[in-house]
C-alpha cells in the first residue's frame, strides 16, 4: 500500500533544499523500485494553502501541487527549516495548524527537519517529547520551550510518531532512517549510496561549537564566564569563583544554570573541550600535548570527558578536521 507524503511548502523563508531534497529522493526510491519490478511505495506530494507561494528573500517561489483542504488524510508530513523568527513563522503559517493537528490526531507522522522543530513547538506539538534542531540554535530552544525535551546533539530523534533531525543536511541522515523504516535496510543502503550520504552520523556533537550563553542579561554571571574563558588552563572550582565574585556558592550555582542552562563545572569541561578540538583542528600537537595546555592532568579523564561532548575521541576528531593528517 503506498504511503502518502505531503511536503509542506510554509511561507517565509523556507529551506529549498529541504524541499527539493526530499522530493527528489522519496521519488528515487520509487524508480529504484521500478527497476525491480516493484510497485512505487510512495505519493509524494507538495502542499500548501496558497500558490505560488513567494520566499520572503525574494528569488524563489514554490507552486504547490495541492491545497491542504484536498489533503483528507496523509501518512508523512515533512515540514522543510523555516528561517524566519517563531513568532512571524506562527503568525504567516497559522492556517497550517488546524490541518498539522488534526491529521496528527488522525495517525499521520511529522518529520521537521532543522529548524522546522521551532514551529512544532511553538504549537505544542513537542510538548513532553523529544526532538533535535541545529546546534547553534539549542540554547535559544531550550529557553523558549522548557516544555520540550531537547536533545540537542543528536541527528535525529523519533517520538511518539514524530521525527526531527539535527542542523542543515542532516535532514539527509533523517530521510534514509525513513526510507529504511518504510522501504527497508537494502533501499536505504541504495539510496544512500546513490546520493553518497553517510548513513552512519548519529550525532551533530562534533560539529557543534561551543559559544557560551551570554545574551541572559545577568552581568555578574557574564563576568564568571569570561573569567573562566580566559583561565580555563588553571584549576577552577566553585568556592573560588564564588569568594572572587562575591557570592554564596548556592546562589552562584543557581544563577549561572539559570542564566546558562549549564553547570559551573560542564561549562569548564565544555571551554577546555573547545579550546581542545581548536588546537587539534590547527596544529601538529599531540593528544597528550593539547590535553596538559587545556588543563588536564589525567589521560583518561580528558578522553572521556571529550568524547562525551563531541560524540568522538580526541584521535577520531584529530583525523576528521585537522587538514594535514586529511591530506597525508
Amino acid at each position: 500500500m503506498k504511503k502518502h507524503i505531503s511536503i509542506l511548502i510554509p511561507k517565509g523563508h523556507t529551506s529549498l533544499v529541504n524541499i527539493v531534497g526530499s522530493q527528489q529522493i522519496f521519488n528515487q526510491v520509487n524508480s529504484f523500485l521500478r527497476q525491480r519490478d516493484k510497485p512505487p511505495l510512495f505519493e509524494v506530494e507538495l502542499v500548501g494553502v496558497s500558490s505560488p507561494i513567494e520566499q520572503s528573500n525574494g528569488l524563489f517561489s514554490v507552486k504547490p501541487e495541492k491545497m491542504i483542504s484536498e489533503i483528507d488524510k496523509t501518512d508523512l508530513i515533512i515540514i522543510p527549516a523555516i528561517h524566519d523568527e517563531p513568532e512571524l513563522t506562527l503568525e504567516r503559517n497559522n492556517e497550517f495548524i488546524p490541518w498539522l493537528k488534526r491529521q496528527y490526531n488522525s495517525g499521520a507522522e511529522i518529520a521537521s527537519l532543522c529548524v522546522a522543530a521551532f514551529f512544532l513547538a511553538e504549537i505544542g506539538l513537542l510538548d513532553g517529547k523529544q526532538c533535535s534542531t541545529h546546534w547553534i540554535h539549542a540554547e535559544d530552544f531550550k529557553s523558549r520551550y522548557p516544555k520540550v525535551n531537547l536533545v540537542a546533539d543528536k541527528i535525529l530523534t523519533e517520538d511518539s510518531g514524530i521525527y526531527t533531525s539535527g542542523g542543515a543536511y542532516s535532514y539527509l541522515n533523517l530521510l534514509l532512517y525513513l526510507i529504511e523504516k518504510y522501504a527497508g535496510r537494502e533501499m536505504a543502503i541504495l539510496t544512500s549510496k546513490a546520493f553518497m550520504i553517510d548513513m552512519d552520523k548519529a550525532e551533530q556533537s562534533a560539529f557543534r561549537i561551543f559559544e557560551g550563553q551570554k545574551d541572559h542579561g545577568d552581568l555578574v554571571i557574564e563576568k564568571v564566564q569570561k573569567h573562566i574563558e580566559n583561565h580555563f588552563q588553571k584549576k577552577l572550582n566553585v568556592e573560588d569563583l564564588a569568594d572572587k565574585f562575591a557570592l554564596s556558592r548556592r546562589s552562584l550555582e543557581r544563577r549561572f544554570k539559570k542564566a546558562t542552562n549549564n553547570t559551573i563545572s560542564r561549562y569548564i569541561q565544555r571551554v577546555k573541550v573547545e579550546a581542545a578540538k581548536r588546537s587539534l583542528e590547527s596544529t601538529r600537537e599531540k593528544v597528550g600535548e593539547v590535553m596538559f595546555e587545556v588543563g588536564y592532568s589525567d589521560e583518561k579523564a580528558f578522553r572521556n570527558t571529550f568524547k562525551k561532548i563531541t560524540g568522538i575521541s580526541p584521535v577520531q576528531y584529530r583525523n576528521k578536521y585537522n587538514r594535514e593528517r586529511a591530506s597525508a
